[in-house]
């Protein structure tokens, strides 16, 4: 972290952060049908926009906007006014940026750059010579500063996160084609046959003052500017702005899918390289919850009831996640899944390859296995369990 976790400064505003916080998560299904993709648990005791959020204070940056839109209120609660981020100090602070009706008449955000564009108050209230523009759903630890760096080097108008995937996925992202200067020349948007595998991360420095004026002049004249992969980036490629790119190398996954997801917490248990929450160096804060995580990478056969950080179990537990105010009675398995916060788990119960939801109740004797296709069981919901025995 830059400066200590406390930091304060009188300096003007360099530069901020605008999250970008307000999508459904439709392919996360029951996940997020009463809570937006960002606010959903990961890692025992995180929520996934956790990783944005500390990659912005250990950065150096403490002036950040969250822009919501979808079922906000377990995201707002979990922000609060950001002192678990230390962003609570007299020039530092996150501010909760969501859709309302403006001189346009407009209420909802068509797009990323949509987003950005109605709240320009904000932002210019900020008054910042560079916008960082952030996605609140992707795992990954990382320096913005190196990318500011990058950007002021290459004396860019926009700079854009990359990142090498492997070949056969490049059709799945944004791919930056670029120059022996790291110059982006060409933006594809999942192209069936990609010329590079240099994926968007979804995270861009804008110089302000000219991000604004495109928008602007875009909205007044009605020329299409709702998307920055769609219209902002080929515009000021087109246009002859400088365009770099900023290379990653890190740990990063785009967590939207069930797939992804489960993948993403696997991962976290065997300490993926990038992705430890335990180096002190970079830590990764969160709403201070009473117990830690309990993950448990070998077998662990519990013989009789106990409470193991916050959670009462029995039965058996391997490689998998285990949140706070988990229940698992004796007999059960729990192999290879995540077990968010508030779930209770009957007797003799197996599950198997599985993200349980947030207050589930699994009655006994049930079976939920995600051996072929990882199974989903949503927030709140009741499996196995006679309405006389709930």
């Amino acid at each position: 972290m830059k400066d200590g976790f406390f930091h304060q400064t009188n300096m003007k505003n360099e530069m901020i952060a605008v999250i970008l916080a307000g999508g459904q998560g439709s392919r996360l299904k029951d996940l997020t049908k009463d809570s937006a993709k960002p606010a959903v648990p990961f890692g025992g005791r995180y929520r996934i926009i956790d990783f944005t959020l500390s990659n912005c204070v250990n950065s150096g940056i403490y002036n950040i906007g969250v822009i919501t839109q979808y079922q906000p209120l377990t995201l707002n609660n979990h922000i609060g006014n950001g002192a678990s981020w230390g962003l609570d100090h007299l020039d530092s602070g996150v501010t909760i940026l969501q859709p309302y009706s403006n001189k346009e008449g407009s209420k909802w955000f068509e797009g990323t750059a949509h987003a950005i564009y109605q709240n320009i108050d904000y932002i210019d209230s900020m008054d910042p010579e560079y916008l960082l523009v952030l996605s609140g759903d992707h795992i990954y630890k990382m320096d913005y500063d190196q990318m500011l760096q990058t950007h002021k080097e290459k004396k860019a108008a926009l700079t854009v996160a990359v990142i090498d995937v492997p070949w056969d996925e490049a059709s799945r992202f944004g791919i930056m084609n670029t120059d022996e200067n790291n110059r982006i020349i060409e933006f594809e948007e999942k192209p069936a046959h990609p010329k590079s595998n240099h994926a968007s991360m979804g995270i861009y420095i804008f110089n302000w003052q000219r991000l604004r004026s495109v928008l602007v002049n875009a909205f007044t004249k009605e020329v299409p500017m709702i998307d920055f992969g769609k219209n902002v980036i080929p515009f000021y490629i087109k246009s002859g702005d400088n365009v770099f790119a900023h290379n990653f190398s890190g740990y990063w996954k785009d967590v939207g899918t069930i797939q992804s997801l489960w993948e993403a917490n696997m991962e976290f248990i065997d300490d993926q390289d990038g992705l430890n929450v335990r180096d002190r160096s970079w830590r990764v804060f969160s709403k201070n919850p009473i117990a830690p995580p309990q993950f448990i990478t070998d077998t662990a056969t519990v013989n009789a009831s106990m409470v193991v950080d916050g959670c009462f179990v029995a039965g058996k537990i391997e490689h998998s996640i285990l949140s706070a105010n988990v229940q698992i009675k004796g007999g059960s398995l729990v192999k290879d899944s995540v077990i968010m916060p508030g779930t209770l788990i009957g007797k003799n119960v197996t599950i198997k390859r599985a993200i349980i939801g947030e207050n589930v109740t699994i009655g006994d004797n049930a079976v939920i296995d995600g051996t072929k296709e990882v199974a989903v069981v949503g927030n709140g919901e009741v499996i196995g369990v006679k309405p006389d025995e709930d």
